[in-house]
């Protein structure tokens, strides 16, 4: 049986979506009394898992799950060995360095070097920061990254930006984008070698509704 890791929280009601029209039903995840973390698709063939976003790439590498959908951003940062397959266009958002917006920042180049940088995304920060040859000390957070400027903690953040809402509401701007993100079909690569042609069926499936998505749009 196949195996679909999908991740929690704003991703999930497209993912299921994408996958009910490749013929994969998966709707039960979407029950608000649902408090199964895996359940089989109404034909069978396959079972998908509900776990947290970071873990969707996790599950694919070792092979738990033969495909998954994740955020791009989330590949970035964790660089997992799994196959990038398809990208499913929703979920769109950019991981961006914020400050405070009276703080005269109009560019990362401008923060001081040394100064300290909130993120939950301290590898793709660290990438950037030596990209543009600026030392800086990367504070890891878990939670409102937001508040790192606030409270005077950190100079600037490294997060992940749809709207820009929830910087406006807390004094902050951003100031330079780092790269955009979208949800991807991601495969565990020893599968896709051994498959005997399901994965691919479904992988393809998946892939000619995003195509007809875009030839409406």
């Amino acid at each position: 049986m196949i195996t679909v890791a999908l991740a929690k929280g704003a991703l999930l009601k497209d993912s299921v979506a994408r996958f009910l029209k490749a013929g994969l039903d998966f709707t039960a995840l979407l029950d608000p009394d649902n408090r199964q973390l895996m359940v089989p698709s109404s034909c069978g063939r396959a079972r998908a898992l509900l776990v947290r976003n970071g873990d969707v790439p996790v599950y694919v590498a070792y092979g738990q799950a033969q495909l998954g959908v994740v955020g791009y951003d989330v590949l970035r940062e964790h660089q997992m060995p799994v196959a990038q397959l398809v990208d499913l266009g929703f979920g769109g958002c950019h991981l961006a360095v914020a400050v405070k917006a009276t703080s005269g920042y109009r560019r990362a180049s401008d923060l001081p070097p040394h100064c300290r940088v909130a993120s939950k995304f301290t590898h793709c920060a660290k990438g950037f920061f030596e990209e543009i040859d600026l030392p800086v000390e990367l504070v890891h957070l878990t939670g409102s990254v937001e508040l790192g400027p606030i409270t005077g903690m950190a100079e600037a953040i490294v997060d992940l930006v749809a709207t820009g809402r929830t910087l406006k509401e807390n004094g902050l701007v951003s100031i330079e984008e780092l790269f955009h993100s979208t949800a991807r079909l991601i495969g565990n690569p020893l599968s896709l070698r051994l498959d005997s042609g399901e994965l691919q069926e479904i992988v393809e499936a998946v892939r000619d509704n995003d195509q007809l998505r875009k030839a409406s749009s």
